[in-house]
């Protein structure tokens, strides 16, 4: 891949490939790949029946890469996803089993449903690609890529992440309903059976680590950086907000614009690209007086606020 129409290529294959499973979900597609080549991790936060998890499956039928699923449940434990060490009785050492955080692509359905001490375990895998377990720390996959559902209607048996947490993810977004138009395609694409069965990979491991290796080389301006810097920083001063971005909102919001120039085949960041990923990378990040909850005020709102306030850069 020697031009970012190369790239923007393997990101259209792919993005196509998704598109015959998830009808009316363009924006979505965009938003999960630009996290896929950023090298961050996603929320899918949405009603239940929407499309998370199918959104989930087909990004990884579409790439050859491995892939595994967990249901978190109040009963999981950190050692079901981390994995344990088994006494083999007839060599009489310990032999450690790999979890299923030791994948490519590893899909965290239902995220909140478990207990905080087993969804701090994906903390130190999806904040530095590696795992302690046992006193041993072991690195994971060069490519590795969480995606994390979450029903944000049920309450009864939940356990909403905390801030540390949710600043873990490059991007949340909701996937939403799709169209009386597409919904009825949809229904038609199913009725006999479900597309994801029929789905193949375009795209190799070796694809998306260049792509990942493409991102980091987009050119961002120093205006553009400021710019960046400026609207991050505006929302820790907002009206309503206990808790800005920090600096690590700074950085994914950075690569998430790298990534949407790279896919329009541009070699360079634009204001625009910024604007386009605030919301998604910035959003969830805040912490709202709950005064200004109750009130109406949302993440959301706070970051369209900052960007209608700044100036863009020119």
């Amino acid at each position: 891949m020697e031009t970012p129409a190369d790239a923007r290529e393997t990101f259209r294959r792919i993005a196509g490939n998704i598109g015959k499973v998830m009808r009316g979900q363009a924006g979505g597609i965009r938003k999960l790949l630009a996290a896929f080549a950023g090298g961050g991790h996603v929320l899918l936060e949405d009603f239940p029946g929407t499309g998370k998890t199918t959104l989930a499956k087909a990004l990884a039928r579409s790439v050859d890469a491995d892939f595994r699923r967990i249901q978190f449940t109040p009963d999981l434990l950190p050692s079901d996803i981390l994995g344990v060490s088994i006494y083999e009785q007839k060599e009489g050492v310990f032999r450690f089993h790999e979890g299923p955080v030791f994948s490519n692509i590893v899909l965290a359905d239902e995220v909140n449903r478990a207990s905080p001490r087993t969804q701090s375990a994906l903390l130190e895998a999806m904040g530095e690609a590696q795992v302690s377990v046992d006193g041993h720390t072991r690195k994971l996959a060069e490519l590795f890529f969480v995606i994390a559902t979450q029903n944000p209607v049920e309450s009864h048996g939940t356990y909403p992440l905390p801030e540390a947490q949710m600043d873990r993810f490059m991007l949340q977004f909701s996937p939403g309903y799709v169209s009386a138009e597409e919904e009825v395609a949809v229904l038609s694409a199913q009725e006999k059976t479900h597309p994801l069965e029929s789905l193949e990979a375009c795209a190799t491991l070796e694809d998306i680590v260049d792509l990942r290796r493409r991102v980091r080389e987009v050119r961002i301006s120093p205006e553009v950086k400021a710019y960046i810097v400026a609207l991050v920083g505006a929302t820790r001063a907002a009206a309503g907000v206990l808790l800005g971005a920090s600096p690590r909102a700074s950085l994914s919001l950075m690569r998430a614009a790298q990534a949407a120039a790279l896919m329009d085949g541009r070699d360079f960041v634009s204001p625009e690209g910024v604007q386009e990923m605030a919301v998604p990378v910035v959003a969830h990040r805040l912490m709202l007086d709950p005064q200004a909850r109750f009130s109406g005020l949302t993440g959301r709102t706070v970051v369209e606020r900052v960007l209608k306030g700044l100036p863009v850069p020119a």
